[in-house]
């Protein structure tokens, strides 16, 4: 047979495409794409895996980066040495990777585009995160396969306890398909996790209560919610991520910048934007950036618009950039598009599957150890038989067999007491053996328990995300704030008066303001609004859809919002979560809420805080904030801000405290000051008493106790004073009434509402309720359960 006779014939199309989809697949596979499982790509399991066998471990000393790169290279990896120095470089950056797996020594690069110093410069060992994705990897959890060159084994995956695809993120390009996963918080990714093992089918909707978006290890601004709902919800989305810029006076000042952005080459393409005049008006540009933090400083002439060149900004440089989201992850060797809850899915059913190998581990480990210890048990108690039988025997093998078939023994349990010192045979061992041997019998039940029921699993995976979230859970750092192009047209959204109710752990609802129907004092009131039990209502007030929102909170800072963002949905709805709508820190609550039509001259903002201070400032001074919020009064420490109100600067004031004090002054008294400002003395507070509301004092004071009883005064009564003194009964806080928790100057064609802590409400005309005097306890205005009390009193017009 001739050599051409042993050749196949094939069309060359068919050859070309087979190839080229083995290839495919194994870039694919093997190079480009990350795990579901444990978010790793091949290159970055292996160094891991190799520090680990290496025992770098981080409490153990650092070794160069040349040492672990040519141990990948020679056990797992056989391919250059640049793109395994490469990957570890990456894992070790701050900038790059949320939670930082490789703890690196030496220049590894920087946020200005620096490269890296050689591997012979540079050490490295496992950061204490990177513990957690390796641990129990000992414990036959993960399928391991042979090497390239089949003598040794490496870790098909990792065994990791926490959804590390989504907290540290990965981006690859692999033959036509591309991941770009961002990175997340961790504690909001293991809240997100927990929720999908209480309900693996839980809605998007309730996901993002815990999982707002990206959270970038640059920081930065996410613009809308759009990009990140679609990329959640169908694995696909695209946000726009903005720099974190101050302006100053005359300056610019950059803090943060987008993810992926060299600093460097920002502040060329700057300057390169000024010098072709692109954009005027900037006159000098300097980084002042060192080891506390970024600072790029953009100085602007003296005739510039700096919300103007800003905008420039954001519009011409990397200021603002598109990032866009594609979470293609390997599925069972499969390249899949996957959503929020399916990653987290995947994650879940990995732990499942790794804590019940490991349990099965720990089990069997447990079995041969109490079987050897029950014949140790049996050596024990016929020690003079055993030892006779063994000097008896001629050799080992003869001791073994005749141990076995005297005394009813396994091969395993001979050989432990051929082994056994003599050492063992003291009493205090032989108790220990006992107490080694009871532990086990009660941990092997344990285990069996475990195995048997799939809710104590769930429960460990729980536990063990909780732990993480514990040792390595720190706040955002991206920020996510509403878009201008997102906002409704004002033309198309009708003006209506609303009533937009807040709860105390911050959920706000909108609705019209004839929701809550009318009725007469003593009532038992209607439902405010939906909220889970160990929340409450706390205010409800009344503006125009059209109206801005100052929001204030007990720390002091402002907040700017249009009413219409606020959520409309039912009264029965605990609405939406404000945080979700503004830049509110965790420990910052609502203290007031000022509608504001327009930003005029003479118009000033007075504040009251628990300790007694009041503040005026220009509401001007107000009229734009940041999103992010900005100082609305220098607070004092353990001092908290209770209200805040809009006066003309010829108001009279009253502040009111929780033992029934009140004291009435002018606001004239107060001079304006900036928003920095912490105030003057406004009321000389008793012990054990605080400030609880302010008011313009103007008709009646309607003041309201936490029992549900209350009363009307003529504002007469309270005489007029200078501002700091002690002030005068304004009502009895006896037993029956309970504190102060809120007064209104209202007149008689006023309505009011009173809100309890269970989110009962009612509403009722100002006349129905007695007009009495100062030193008095009142009537009842509100009839509450043995475990309820009034939190909050609102006024409005009919």
């Amino acid at each position: 047979m001739c050599e051409m006779d042993r050749v196949k014939q094939r069309l060359i199309e068919t050859e070309l495409k087979e190839s080229y989809i083995d290839y495919a697949m194994s870039v694919i596979v093997s190079r480009a794409l990350p795990d579901v499982k444990d978010g790793l790509k091949p290159v970055h399991r292996r160094i891991l895996y190799a520090m680990y066998k290496m025992g770098l471990l981080s409490n153990k000393p650092f070794r160069k980066s040349a040492r672990v790169v040519g141990e990948v290279l020679g056990k797992f990896h056989p391919h250059g040495d640049a793109a395994v120095y490469g990957s570890l470089v990456r894992m070790a950056q701050s900038f790059s990777l949320r939670h930082p797996l490789v703890k690196g020594q030496g220049n590894f690069g920087s946020v200005d585009g620096d490269p890296p110093a050689a591997m012979r410069y540079t050490e490295a060992k496992l950061a204490k995160v990177a513990e957690e994705i390796l641990e129990d990897i000992e414990k036959e959890t993960v399928p391991f396969v042979p090497n390239f060159d089949e003598s040794l084994e490496e870790p098909l995956v990792l065994p990791s306890k926490f959804p590390n695809i989504l907290v540290n993120g990965s981006y690859g390009i692999a033959v036509g398909m591309a991941t770009n996963i961002p990175p997340h918080n961790l504690n909001e990714v293991v809240d997100a996790a927990i929720k999908v093992i209480d309900n693996p089918e839980v809605e998007l909707a309730e996901l993002m209560e815990v999982i707002n978006g990206p959270d970038f290890p640059t920081g930065g601004i996410i613009l809308g919610n759009s990009g990140i709902v679609n990329a959640f919800k169908t694995g696909k989305g695209q946000i726009r991520v903005r720099a974190v810029c101050e302006v100053e006076e005359k300056r610019i000042i950059i803090t943060e910048i987008p993810y992926q952005v060299n600093k460097t080459h920002l502040i060329e393409t700057i300057a390169e934007l000024v010098k072709s005049k692109r954009i005027e008006g900037i006159s000098d540009i300097r980084d002042e950036s060192d080891r506390t933090g970024m600072r790029v400083v953009i100085e602007l002439k003296r005739s510039s618009n700096a919300e103007l060149i800003l905008n420039q900004l954001y519009k011409h440089s990397q200021l603002q950039t598109s990032f866009g989201i594609n979470m293609l992850a390997l599925v069972d060797n499969e390249p899949k598009v996957l959503s929020l809850r399916e990653l987290l899915k995947h994650f879940v059913s990995h732990r499942k599957d790794v804590v019940t190998k490991r349990t099965q581990f720990e089990l069997t480990k447990a079995k041969k150890r109490a079987h050897i210890l029950e014949g140790l048990k049996v050596a024990l108690d016929n020690i003079d038989a055993v030892i006779k039988t063994i000097k008896s025997s001629k050799d080992v093998s003869i001791a073994k067999s005749s141990l076995m078939s005297g005394f009813k023994l396994s091969e395993l349990q001979v050989q432990a007491i051929l082994d056994m010192k003599l050492q063992k045979l003291t009493s205090l061992e032989t108790n220990k053996l006992k107490e080694e041997y009871d532990g086990l019998i009660k941990l092997i039940k344990e285990l069996k328990e475990i195995l048997d029921n799939e809710s104590k699993i769930l429960k460990i995976i729980k536990d063990e995300l909780t732990e993480i979230k514990r040792k390595y859970g720190n706040d955002r750092l991206t920020r996510i704030e509403d878009s201008d192009e997102e906002i409704e047209n004002e033309d198309l959204i009708k003006k209506e008066e609303v009533a937009i109710t807040l709860t105390d752990d911050g959920y706000v609802n909108r609705l019209p303001v004839d929701t809550y129907k009318q009725q007469k004092r003593g009532g038992k009131g209607i439902k405010a609004m939906g909220t889970k039990e160990s929340d409450f209502v706390k205010d409800v007030f009344v503006c125009n859809t059209h109206d801005y929102l100052l929001i204030f909170t007990n720390k002091g800072k402002v907040y700017w919002l249009k009413a219409y963002n606020i959520p409309s949905t039912s009264r029965y709805s605990k609405g939406g979560n404000i945080v979700n709508l503004l830049g509110v820190g965790k420990d910052e609550k609502v203290s007031a809420v000022i509608s504001v039509k327009e930003f005029s001259e003479g118009k000033y903002l007075v504040m009251a805080t628990k300790k007694g201070l009041v503040k005026k400032s220009k509401l001007n001074d107000y009229s734009r904030p940041r999103k992010s919020g900005i100082i609305g009064i220098g607070l004092r420490d353990g001092d908290n801000l209770v209200s805040v109100k809009l006066t003309d600067g010829n108001k009279e004031l009253l502040l009111a405290s929780s033992n029934g004090m009140a004291v009435r002054f002018n606001e004239k008294n107060v001079r304006s000051s900036g928003r920095g400002s912490s105030g003057v003395r406004g009321i000389s507070l008793g012990k054990n008493d605080k400030v609880v509301d302010m008011e313009i004092a103007d008709g009646t004071c309607l003041t309201v106790s936490e029992n549900g009883f209350g009363k009307r005064t003529d504002i007469g009564d309270y005489r007029l004073i200078n501002r700091g003194g002690k002030g005068v009964i304004n009502i009895k806080t006896t037993e029956r009434n309970g504190n102060v928790v809120g007064v209104k100057c209202v007149p008689e064609d006023r309505e009011v509402m009173i809100i309890s802590k269970k989110g009962i409400l009612i509403r009722t005309n100002v006349k129905n309720i007695s007009k009495v005097g100062r030193n008095t306890q009142g009537v009842r205005l509100m009839r509450l359960g043995s475990d309820d009390r009034v939190k909050a009193i609102v006024a409005f017009e009919n």
